[in-house]
């Protein structure tokens, strides 16, 4: 069976909706805070947390993929999202909070239950496209999330987005059972032999190393610039409320924008080249964020930056992995998106900290040096890897 466009387009909607439960908490930090009567970078927590969970979910249940039938996998975890979404709308202390968004994030793994479903169903030629538009919907929905969130969050409350977020799930949950196609699991073996076999990938395929570490490194900057950013807004000289906070994530759907062009530019004969314009994308976007102060077009231009430097590290690192071993492809996918998660979230941990320590000035210069550290391992591997 191959993909319609129309099933990729529904592929790229569900994966937007599903992933967006990860960054909902993001501009809610603000309103949790006081809810709880806890400081911000405190309340800051439950970021890092969602997404420890997340890459928890992906070493875990993602491998199950190449093991069990991929739609009632997906069916299953997303019934579990939306017991997850519920028990954060009604946590009365912020020790449930912090168990609800580990929840949270590990039920919300089914976009790498679906990406390597569509690397399946796609021809070699049209694989590289395919990825490139349902990783656009997944960044449509981390943006727009950020924005529905922070809006929601001012008029309403931070639990109402929760509430709103289950229902949203519960609707996919039906969307899905009806139109996604069935799948043929391609590992007979137990579960123990399916976890021993990722280690042999690690030692046996030097492009999914050199992809995950670049990746945990990226994702690191990009969670660290979006956990701390909103305490850098929430703070004078802008002194904004979660409605304004949310919206700059508005400002990143350049990212969202090039991630089919890049998914073109990927299935070339050398992607890898994409990988050094991502890394210098991040350069620049971190040397507009140090001398922003109080303008905020070098803000929203250096937001436009990450998020488009991310997409050409992210979709082209998938694509190359994608090409290595089809019949292990969610095994490889689970090694590449929880190192790249525990990326994220030792990232808006790292991000905090150096708020802590010395605020923006410190988070510039920190990040800086995770990007210039990323740039040296890119070169590192050069005589070594083409592809």
């Amino acid at each position: 069976m191959q993909l319609s466009r129309t099933d990729v387009l529904l592929m790229a909607f569900c994966t937007g909706l599903i992933v967006a439960n990860i960054y909902y908490c993001q501009p809610l930090v603000i309103l949790v805070a006081r809810e709880f009567n806890l400081t911000e970078s405190h309340a800051g927590k439950i970021t890092y947390l969602t997404q420890a969970g997340y890459a928890l979910g992906l070493f875990l249940i993602v491998p199950l993929g190449d093991m069990f039938e991929r739609r009632k996998q997906i069916l299953m975890i997303t019934g579990l999202a939306v017991a997850s979404l519920l028990l954060a709308a009604f946590s009365h202390s912020f020790l449930l909070l912090q168990i609800a968004c580990v929840l949270i994030g590990a039920s919300s793994i089914v976009p790498q239950l679906i990406l390597p479903m569509a690397a399946n169903l796609t021809s070699d030629e049209k694989r590289g496209p395919t990825i490139g538009i349902i990783m656009s919907g997944l960044l449509i929905g981390i943006l727009a999330s950020r924005a529905v969130s922070g809006s929601i969050g001012f008029l309403w409350g931070w639990r109402t987005m929760y509430f709103i977020a289950a229902g949203i799930c519960s609707l996919l949950l039906l969307l899905m059972a009806k139109r996604f196609p069935l799948s043929r699991p391609s590992f007979e073996g137990s579960y123990r032999e399916l976890m021993l076999s990722m280690w042999h990938y690690i030692k046996t395929q030097p492009i999914l190393r050199e992809a995950s570490v670049i990746n945990f490194l990226a994702f690191s900057v990009l969670s660290a610039f979006w956990t701390t950013m909103v305490l850098f807004l929430a703070n004078p000289p802008f002194s904004f409320q979660t409605l304004q906070i949310g919206l700059f994530g508005i400002a990143g759907a350049a990212g969202a924008l090039a991630a089919p062009l890049v998914g073109k530019l990927s299935s070339g004969k050398n992607p890898r080249k994409n990988l050094l314009i991502g890394l210098v994308l991040q350069l620049i976007s971190i040397a507009t964020f140090y001398f922003t102060k109080s303008h905020l077009y070098l803000f929203v231009a250096g937001i436009i930056l990450i998020d488009i430097g991310q997409q050409a590290i992210h979709v082209t690192n998938q694509t190359r992995i994608y090409t290595l071993i089809p019949e292990a492809r969610n095994r490889l996918n689970t090694i590449f998106m929880s190192v790249s998660f525990v990326g994220a979230s030792v990232g808006s941990a790292f991000g905090l900290w150096l708020w802590d320590k010395g605020q923006w000035p410190l988070f510039c210069l920190g990040t800086a040096l995770v990007v210039l550290l990323n740039i040296f391992i890119y070169n590192f591997y050069s005589h070594k890897i083409k592809a």
